[in-house]
């Protein structure tokens, strides 16, 4: 679960936060970007497809900014940018989870440190159903019995929509599970967050990207699945959810995030490669300052997103220097 401690300082700010209706207002305390002298040379991101739009999008405005950078990115799943930052391949490695341990220690056994970890923007994982499926909510605990075949939550198996209380047509259909494959951050995510660690059910269709998992339920009305609310869709519903059954159930939205109260809140993150005591080259440097920006963080919002606070964006411009 996204990490309260996270969130601490941001706190205060939820009751303003609370009030504002849609769209996400960007704290008003988030400094505008400040061009620098002598940006340019190449960029490439290797890593999370959650993030591959977000990373696409800081691009272009970044370009608009440095005509002579040139910018490759590659969202192919977060297991593949630790590979990218240790063989220098990639100088920005966007994760929709942190690194693990093994991840760390293999970056340190080449670099003689630890990669950095900079956190670019919030997501609400969201559990979606087709727009035309009446359940109304779900718990984690439901949830685990759906997608895993260990159901470390103790909830009995359950593989029709009858067992969450749909009636009709419907009800009596099998639950058709749309998923990511294990390259994915948010498989991992979710795997520890929901399944506690346990395993996922065969029958899970495992999909490329965050958008094809999106699209296949968008597509089946038996359908069920996962993935960053950056995805959502017209065709889908992102369902309210409770960590236990019977909990109160909380909606994927920010006042939920900032609050810890939306049970698979996270945080996105972009690594890099900085020498302890040692700036990073000025065009990734640059890069995430923009990321970091008033302008960067309208960006997250409109790629559906939920932008940091000031008082986050302070702590992720602390670990640049």
């Amino acid at each position: 679960m996204f990490k309260k401690s996270i969130l601490t300082a941001a706190l205060l700010m939820v009751t303003v936060v609370a009030s504002q209706a849609a769209p996400t207002k960007i704290d008003s305390k988030i400094k505008k970007y400040a061009p620098a002298a002598g940006v340019a040379g190449n960029l490439s991101s290797i890593g999370s497809d959650t993030l591959n739009n977000l990373m696409t999008y800081w691009a272009e405005g970044f370009k608009k900014k440095y005509p002579n950078v040139n910018i490759q990115i590659e969202g192919k799943g977060s297991s593949t940018a630790p590979p990218a930052l240790i063989s220098a391949t990639a100088q920005l490695g966007p994760m929709s989870r942190e690194m693990k341990s093994s991840e760390i220690e293999q970056f340190e056994k080449k670099f003689g440190y630890k990669p950095t970890k900079i956190g670019v923007a919030l997501d609400s994982l969201a559990v979606y159903v087709n727009k035309d499926n009446p359940i109304k909510s779900l718990s984690l605990d439901e949830v685990d019995a759906i997608f895993s075949k260990t159901r470390k939550r103790g909830v009995p198996e359950i593989t029709t929509w009858k067992q969450l209380g749909v009636t009709g047509n419907l009800g009596e259909k099998p639950i058709s599970l749309y998923g990511r494959n294990s390259a994915s951050g948010t498989y991992g995510y979710f795997k520890e967050h929901t399944l506690k660690n346990g395993d996922y059910k065969n029958t899970v269709k495992e999909q490329p990207g965050s958008a094809s998992v999106v699209e296949g339920v968008a597509h089946d009305i038996t359908g069920i699945g996962y993935s960053g609310i950056g995805y959502a869709t017209s065709g889908v519903r992102a369902l309210p959810l409770s960590d236990k059954k019977g909990g109160k159930v909380e909606a994927a939205n920010y006042q939920n995030v900032l609050s810890g109260k939306y049970p698979l809140a996270r945080m996105l993150y972009v690594y890099v490669a900085k020498k302890p005591g040692e700036p990073l080259p000025k065009v990734v440097e640059e890069f995430l300052k923009f990321a970091l920006s008033k302008e960067g963080q309208e960006i997250v919002v409109k790629d559906g997103y939920d932008p940091l606070t000031a008082q986050m964006v302070q702590n992720q411009l602390k670990a640049l220097k």
